[in-house]
């Protein structure tokens, strides 16, 4: 994270901080410094601290009560119900392995069934928010919206998403299974774990001299990929892009505003308000493709990163978006790592499109309406013909001069995209995270 923080979020997080570091002294040790300074404190006529009072309460709830419960459990207990008085629904604690995971996931690498899961409002269910191409959760047949019933022997509803997740995970080549609601109709799947390396841009030729570029998710190198096919592949997609972020469930900011850069001639992507804090705006790098018609296909799945990318070619005039209304995530996290490697998510304020327009809630609404009951190949139709009008207002000397430009793009090794790459270190972050930090904001949780 290379933004400051507030002081009143710094000072929350140091109050956090000092806690936890009181908990990881007495495990430490093995023994009960609250409660010898409890002791004490009380021999001299003063209150106990806080600190004092959560080590005695877990020293006691450790020893005296009847169910035998760890000091980890505690721990976490205590963590978790500090982020609940919050009232942050995407509030999270992970401990160091699962946070060490979730970073590896945004990095690209992970060893699951490639499935991203996530909670819809008001539902203590968890949901397949989409399922990574060419990945064993794929290949056996499993489908974003399946719902989680069973993990092997394990009836998870009701289960924290992040308990499911580190039941999914596991070595490559080792087996689990995983029952999911379709409908009325329960399916069982047995998949077998694979070391991933995310594949979450891939690209089609629906129609002649027409890309469909699918982005999965914003994690790292997904702006660079997008970046490289519009620079080197002009002769492809001389008639439109179709930008595919349909079930795209966010990602990394960093990623989300170097992707819509590669189709903007510069100016804002985002906005982002941090409590306490002046707003503070992320820009296109100013070497997008401005020429090409380009058509953003949404849905009930596209949140967070992928809405400020959506919402961004929106408000800046640059694309038609077709399909139906999107999530409507539009808050910024940031985690916390703490001394014992693991981490604490909080939310720290809001983001804007270009336009002023906050989507918290309220997601965005498209140019062009595909009821969300209608078949994927239909939104897929009914872009490409909106694309067909597109291209029909684009003078014929226009276009032929930019596919020009961009042949002479690839022809010198597209020297743009590391440009990309830096800028967008300069200010990055994820989506509903700070510039320069490795987290995220989400509609789903994590990822296996």
């Amino acid at each position: 994270m290379n933004r400051r923080r507030s002081g009143r979020v710094l000072r929350a997080l140091a109050f956090f901080t000092a806690v936890l570091c009181a908990y990881g002294a007495g495990v430490a040790t093995g023994s009960a410094p609250g409660m010898r300074a409890a002791q004490q404190t009380r021999e001299a006529g003063q209150s106990p601290s806080a600190r004092a009072l959560l080590d005695e309460a877990a020293d006691r709830l450790a020893t005296e009560a009847a169910e035998p419960v760890s000091r980890a459990e505690l721990d976490r207990a205590a963590i978790n119900g500090m982020l609940e008085r919050l009232n942050d629904r995407w509030a999270h604690y992970y401990t160091a392995r699962e946070y060490d995971d979730f970073q590896g996931r945004l990095n690209g690498r992970y060893s699951g069934v490639g499935l991203w899961l996530g909670t819809a409002d008001g539902e203590s269910t968890v949901r397949i928010a989409s399922v990574q191409p060419g990945s064993p959760a794929e290949r056996a047949g499993v489908r974003s919206g399946d719902i989680i019933t069973a993990v092997g022997d394990d009836h998870v509803v009701g289960w924290p998403l992040s308990k499911i997740t580190t039941a999914l995970r596991g070595e490559p080549s080792s087996g689990v299974e995983l029952v999911v609601r379709r409908g009325a109709a329960q399916l069982r799947f047995r998949l077998v774990r694979a070391a991933v390396r995310s594949a979450d841009v891939t690209v089609q030729q629906p129609a002649a001299n027409v890309q469909l570029i699918r982005l999965s998710a914003f994690t790292r190198g997904v702006a660079r990929e997008v970046r490289e096919m519009m620079r080197r592949s002009g002769d492809r997609h001389s008639a439109g892009v179709l930008l595919d972020l349909r079930g795209n469930p966010g990602g990394l900011l960093d990623e989300a505003v170097a992707t819509a850069s590669a189709f903007l001639p510069g100016g804002p992507v985002v906005t982002y308000e941090r409590r306490g804090a002046a707003r503070r705006q992320l820009y296109a790098d100013g070497t997008g493709d401005t020429r090409t018609p380009l058509v953003v296909l949404v849905d009930a799945g596209t949140a967070s990163a992928a809405e400020v990318v959506a919402g961004s070619l929106l408000d800046r005039d640059r694309a038609v978006l077709v399909g139906s209304r999107t999530f409507g995530k539009g808050s910024i996290q940031e985690p916390v790592r703490l001394p014992d490697g693991s981490a604490i998510e909080l939310t720290v304020g809001r983001y804007r499109t270009p336009a002023g327009r906050t989507l918290d809630g309220v997601g965005i609404e498209p140019d062009v309406v595909v009821s969300a009951d209608r078949s994927s190949r239909e939104a897929e139709q009914r872009a490409l013909a909106v694309l067909r009008g597109l291209l029909a207002t684009v003078p014929a000397d226009a276009a032929a001069a930019d596919s020009s430009a961009e042949r002479t793009g690839a022809a010198d090794g597209g020297s743009g995209t590391s440009a990309t790459v830096g800028s967008s270190d300069g200010s990055r972050g994820a989506a509903g995270a700070e510039p320069g930090t490795s987290s995220s904001s989400k509609s789903w949780e994590d990822r296996d």
